[in-house]
């Protein structure tokens, strides 16, 4: 999985604020950057914090695939 998959799946499951959740789909969608991200004070600390567990490398893979699978919006 790439670094904005992982990221955008910690963010999401980082919180259970309906605002910050889109802001995770958004991000793996493509609508919204990291750097954008780290503009934003609401959602900088999450942030923070979902690219620390990343550095830490203890992620299960088959559920960020799945969170992939739900959310990813594929245009045709």
């Amino acid at each position: 999985m790439d670094k904005v998959t992982c990221i955008a799946f910690l963010l999401y499951h980082s919180s259970k604020s309906q605002d910050i959740r889109e802001k995770a789909i958004q991000l793996l969608n493509g609508d919204v950057s990291i750097r954008d991200l780290k503009r934003n004070t609401v959602i900088q600390a999450h942030l923070i914090l979902a690219e620390s567990a990343l550095r830490k490398n203890n992620i299960d893979k088959l559920k960020i695939q799945q969170f992939a699978e739900e959310f990813l919006l594929l245009e045709v």
